[in-house]
């Protein structure tokens, strides 16, 4: 019974040994086996560990591809222009024993606040270099992978790797905005008012030419009533010669008429002359001014 006590504990004590001394390694990390400080241990496939109980340590690192937005930073550029930049790094441990010493407990933390130290030095040296259309424009993939390959290859002491960069943000200091705005505002406006005083221009001589067509239009309408009506009155007298030659009775016969009807008509009230008037034969005889023939 008494070694039963004894065995017991004893074994409960050697089993808590033999497990502190076994971890597992996942397949997303690599962990180094540090003894008082010292690497004595790297392991980089998943699966089951061992280690010294109580004196050695277990410290896990990320296999996987990190990511680093690094901070905001103002560049001068070449033609004297600033920008505020940032760009997105992906990158990941190659190599623990170089990283454990490079960053030393602080880990993961420590390497990416020394990396965006290293890519912002990088971003300066490449974007200082070059004008600002080229940081500017559409394609400035030359320029990323140039940021890249400085980052990479200071980074390289570190342990890790630069896999990946890109340039997030390329914007005005927000004093120059306003500036930057109002002087955009003005060469708008000012383009507005080119292009207003050429369509005010091409409206007037569209006007001019509308109104000289309307004029020679019109003359012309006019001139050719003028012909047209004397035509008209040449054919009209035509007739009217022809009529006085075959009747000469009747042509002073309607024309006494007409006489007769524009004295007495509406506003003519008074009519002064002589009583034995030429006006009168058609009123006096039927036959008019066959009467006063001899």
């Amino acid at each position: 019974m008494a070694r039963a006590q004894i065995f017991l504990p004893a074994l409960f004590v050697v089993g808590a040994v033999a497990l502190s001394s076994v971890f597992i390694v996942d397949e997303r990390e690599q962990v180094l086996v540090l003894q008082f400080g010292q690497v004595k241990q790297e392991i980089r496939q998943p699966g089951l560990g061992y280690k010294i109980p109580f004196i050695q340590d277990v410290v896990r690192y990320e296999d996987r591809i990190l990511g680093l937005q690094t901070q905001p930073l103002e560049v001068t550029l070449k033609d004297n222009r600033r920008l505020v930049v940032d760009a997105f790094t992906r990158w990941r441990i190659t190599n623990l024993i170089d990283f454990r010493e490079a960053v030393g407990a602080g880990g993961t933390d420590a390497a990416q606040s020394r990396l965006d130290r290293i890519v912002s030095a990088a971003i300066r040296e490449v974007l200082g270099s070059v004008p600002s259309n080229a940081v500017l424009s559409e394609d400035r993939t030359g320029l990323m992978n140039r940021i890249r390959d400085i980052a990479k290859r200071e980074a390289a002491s570190l342990g890790v790797e630069v896999i990946d960069l890109r340039l997030t943000r390329t914007d005005l200091p927000e004093q120059n905005l306003a500036a930057t705005f109002a002087r955009m505002i003005a060469e708008r406006q000012r383009e507005a008012a080119d292009e207003v005083a050429r369509g005010n221009e091409a409206a007037s001589r569209v006007r001019a030419a509308a109104d000289r067509e309307v004029v020679e239009v019109t003359s012309d309408a006019r001139r050719q009533a003028e012909v047209i009506r004397g035509e008209a009155d040449a054919t009209r007298n035509g007739i009217y010669a022809e009529a006085f030659g075959q009747d000469p009775e009747f042509f002073a016969f309607t024309r006494s008429l007409t006489a007769y009807e524009r004295a007495l008509g509406e506003g003519n009230s008074a009519i002064v002359m002589k009583p034995d008037s030429a006006f009168f034969d058609y009123l006096k005889d039927p036959k008019g001014g066959a009467s006063r023939q001899p």
